[in-house]
């Protein structure tokens, strides 16, 4: 079928876009009549669609329903952007997960302030996140040490604090998820007065790389030796290379308290690597035996990183981070229903899985932002049209919208995928077990006592799913940069000013690629895993050819994709040369990381059409249809030779393909507003931002 929308662009053309009108929904709740955009009601009320069916092709009668649900969007176009805000943000109470947050940005303290230098910009990232604990504390004083265990509220928190303040992102995802969620999540939580750190009075650090042990993390080098004699740990930094890197421990932003990851010593033996909990500094400056070097600024947002050492630092035995995993008596017996140092290894950092998630969350947030920046300019920008005297806005042009649509068709994706990982990690320790009864541990985190025990009781289900959250995170952090990239481009020079919103978020986008585990290490892990350890879900076989206009058909496509990706890793890895484990892996690894790529795709498709199945305005569900097509055909294009070749696709079928993508394109086009309106920034927010509300830079050179 094929979708007219010249008419409608060339009318559109004749308008100016202004700002968007204040107030709007909250996520998840129906938008007012009036809050949709001018932008959006001309584009969709004038968008009157000469919708056809194509003789040439059999289309299916979901794919006809859908396209026939979008000529109506102009007297729909409320309900549409409500339903669709409702789907990306559906979870648990979304107002309190979400727009507690949503509200919070769109006051006056976390606009662009220019003009900072960068141990300013690092400062007021500092008082950023006092704010934030302010909200948390209104609530109750204890709030903070709930909301670490609460996976829902954490991962929202980045989502919208990333597009505002990179820093701020980095600084709240250590001190609630590194730091005082692994308090939560050990005995100390129960043992220990947390109120400095939930009161704020001290800041929470994390210490676990060091400089010369980063992806390596579990052949760290510091130590922490019992003591039998005084009681207690000795904290040591032996070499140069095993100071901890780069965590924030300098002065800015007060005293701060740090838990450090170091390896157990009992009588020269090592027991593994466990967590210490170690104040750095006071009022007054570093503790003694502690020394701090501040790094060199680096790229993105300004954060107060530095290189950190301890030279025989005492503390006490109840600075260990206990639990299950080990528990050291004060005569030095460990006991631990784990079976090696490993395991107990990474159950002590356990914390970094709910770290990629909240990486991830920042970045997604960022791409988001972008889009709705760059959408916003490209039908406020006026460029001259074929006609004399004629203005177009630059968002009539194929070249133009069609690389938007499907940055705004990844960033669904994106929502949607990331949403399905942070309920099912959420979901981990749901049953019966022990240690249910901690109200200040969220379910995943008493379910971590109850996995990989010795007897190798319940762990298939949380290595499936750390694996898929590793997966995400390198996939969504990877996407939102290429977003973030585009939509900076779709504004020209605009796009180059920090003040408009998106130059500087590229740069935060690398910290999350980084952080958390570097992608391209959890990704060789999670195939390595992969080649053998999962099991694609193939679809039966047809019983007639597809329909390229059909999202589940292309979605089946995309799962062989991943299928026969995983055939040749597998391949590759039985001929391999014998007696040479890294010439094997190195002929495996091409082969198992496309197959990485084909399975976040196809599990990003598979969230994206369920979403699009849970619309309930017909609207929405066309649109979401119509943007995973888009979606699922970009993927596709790079299999389809593969394909082809084993007989899953025609040639006829791949003759279609590019004209099914223009179908799609043409389809969602004329809806761009709604579906970037959809992410639902606070219009107090983007007015504070020129390229988002109709004008541009030279704005701010009208501002006292």
């Amino acid at each position: 079928m094929t979708v007219t929308t010249s008419e409608a662009l060339r009318t559109e053309a004749s308008r100016r876009v202004p700002p968007p009108p204040a107030g709007g929904p909250e996520p998840g709740s129906p938008s007012a009549p009036g809050a949709t955009t001018t932008a959006e009601r001309d584009v969709t009320q004038d968008a009157t669609q000469d919708v056809s069916h194509d003789a040439t092709r059999d289309a299916s009668s979901d794919v006809s329903r859908d396209a026939d649900a979008l000529p109506g969007a102009g007297t729909a176009t409320a309900d549409a952007r409500a339903d669709l805000t409702r789907l990306l943000f559906a979870g648990p109470d979304p107002d309190r997960t979400h727009g507690t947050w949503r509200r919070l940005l769109g006051g006056p303290a976390f606009t662009y302030r220019p003009g900072l230098a960068p141990a300013e910009r690092a400062a007021l990232s500092y008082e950023r996140l006092r704010l934030l604990n302010d909200v948390l504390t209104a609530e109750d004083p204890t709030a903070p040490a709930r909301f670490a265990a609460d996976p829902h509220r954490l991962a929202a928190l980045h989502e919208w604090i990333g597009p505002v303040d990179g820093g701020l992102t980095t600084l709240a995802s250590i001190h609630y998820n590194l730091f005082l969620g692994s308090l939560v999540d050990h005995d100390l939580a129960h043992d220990h007065d947390l109120s400095p750190f939930t009161a704020m009075r001290r800041v929470g650090t994390f210490l676990c790389t060091e400089l010369e042990h980063g992806n390596d993390v579990a052949a760290m080098e510091t130590v922490a030796v019992l003591d039998r004699e005084r009681g207690g740990f000795d904290l040591h930094t032996p070499t140069p290379g095993a100071a901890k890197f780069m965590p924030n421990t300098s002065l800015t932003g007060g005293p701060k308290t740090a838990v450090v990851a170091a390896r157990l010593l009992v009588d020269g033996e090592d027991q593994g690597i466990f967590l210490f909990l170690t104040p750095l500094s006071d009022e007054h400056g570093h503790l003694p035996g502690i020394r701090v070097r501040r790094l060199p600024d680096r790229t993105g947002t300004p954060v107060d990183h530095c290189l950190t050492s301890f030279t025989h630092v005492r503390l006490p035995h109840e600075a260990l981070l206990q639990g299950e995993h080990g528990r050291l008596t004060p005569e030095g017996s460990l006991t631990s229903v784990l079976g090696n140092r490993r395991k107990r290894f990474l159950r002590s950092i356990g914390r970094v899985t709910m770290g990629k998630l909240c990486m991830s969350a920042g970045t997604l947030g960022m791409a988001r932002a972008a889009l709705t920046i760059a959408v916003r300019h490209a039908h406020s920008r006026r460029i001259s049209g074929p006609r004399a005297g004629e203005r177009l806005p630059v968002a009539a042009h194929r070249s133009h919208h069609g690389r938007l649509l499907d940055a705004l068709a990844t960033a669904y994706a994106m929502t949607f995928l990331h949403r399905e990982v942070v309920d099912r990690f959420a979901g981990l320790g749901d049953g019966e077990g022990d240690r249910t009864d901690r109200t200040d541990r969220t379910d995943w985190a008493a379910g971590a006592g109850r996995e990989d025990r010795a007897d190798g009781t319940g762990r298939g289900d949380r290595e499936e799913i750390e694996r898929l959250a590793a997966v995400a995170k390198g996939w969504i952090t990877w996407q939102a940069r290429d977003i973030a990239i585009e939509c900076r481009e779709r504004c020209g020079a605009q796009g180059l000013f920090p003040a408009n919103g998106i130059s500087d978020l590229p740069a935060n986008i690398e910290g999350g690629i980084t952080a958390e585990g570097d992608n391209l290490v959890i990704w060789v892990k999670a195939a390595s895993e992969m080649v053998f350890g999962h099991t694609v879900p193939l679809p039966p076989a047809r019983t007639a050819p597809g329909d390229v206009d059909d999202p589940a058909f292309l979605r089946d496509l995309l799962t062989h994709a991943e299928s026969l990706w995983q055939k040749r890793a597998r391949t590759a890895l039985r001929e391999g040369p014998s007696g040479d484990p890294t010439g094997r892996w190195n002929a495996t690894s091409t082969p198992a990381l496309e197959m990485v790529e084909a399975h976040a795709c196809r599990t990003a498709a598979d969230a994206f059409l369920a979403a699009a199945d849970r619309a309930t305005d017909p609207t929405a569900r066309a649109l979401l249809r119509a943007l995973c097509r888009v979606f699922l055909l970009r993927r596709l294009r790079e299999h389809t030779g593969d394909l082809l070749a084993e007989g899953l696709l025609t040639p006829d079928q791949v003759r279609a393909l590019p004209r099914a993508l223009d179908t799609a394109t043409a389809e969602a086009a004329p809806h761009l507003p709604t579906l970037a309106e959809a992410f639902d920034l606070p219009p107090d927010l983007l007015a504070t931002i020129p390229l988002a509300s109709g004008a541009g830079i030279t704005r701010t050179l009208e501002q006292p």
